[in-house]
């Protein structure tokens, strides 16, 4: 009795294997395009390119040589450039509603975690400069959202992913040059 019941067992869990395997090509065949791993996304360009492809991406012509981060205010995108001029990382963003003006900056100063000024709690605060009493800096919403660009209250959040945020806050240290092209 004990050999059939091993034999039944083994067969149980070879049919119920065999089912998910099934039920997971199933799923990764209908997926949307949105789920792919080297999913695209826009360019400022407009044409698409994979998220390799879009960390080596070069940085706005004019934003200087050497390590900094760059931030596009016209294109919602920062780049993570590293001494000898690569792009570390390049990301999209969600801008606050209160842009700073192009220009060069330096970070003056950082809060692991906060509450934004829209009420949402982000970490990995790394701000550069204010505009008419607003700070302004990049950011991560802790739940892992970006908020749309809404007028009221006055916001200089750049909402990165917490991912994002996370690699922006290793990268830019107190002093951390900041470049913000249009």
């Amino acid at each position: 009795m004990a050999g059939s019941s091993s034999m039944m067992v083994a067969g149980l869990t070879a049919g119920a294997l065999t089912a998910v395997a099934y039920l997971a090509f199933q799923a990764s065949a209908k997926a949307p395009e949105g789920f792919s791993r080297a999913r695209a996304q826009a360019s400022p360009a407009g044409q698409q390119v994979s998220r390799d492809q879009a960390r080596s991406v070069a940085p706005p012509a004019g934003s200087g040589s050497g390590r900094r981060v760059v931030y596009s205010v016209g294109a919602d995108r920062v780049w993570l450039v590293g001494d000898s001029g690569k792009v570390q990382r390049t990301f999209a963003v969600t801008p606050g509603s209160v842009d700073p003006t192009p220009g060069s900056y330096a970070v003056t100063s950082r809060s692991s975690s906060v509450i934004g000024t829209d009420g949402t709690p982000v970490e990995h605060v790394v701000r550069f400069t204010d505009v008419d009493g607003v700070a302004i800096g990049f950011s991560a919403a802790v739940d892992g959202t970006t908020r749309p660009t809404t007028p009221k209250p006055r916001t200089g959040g750049i909402r990165e992913s917490r991912p994002d945020g996370a690699a922006m806050w290793t990268f830019a240290t107190i002093g951390q040059r900041v470049v913000v092209t249009p």
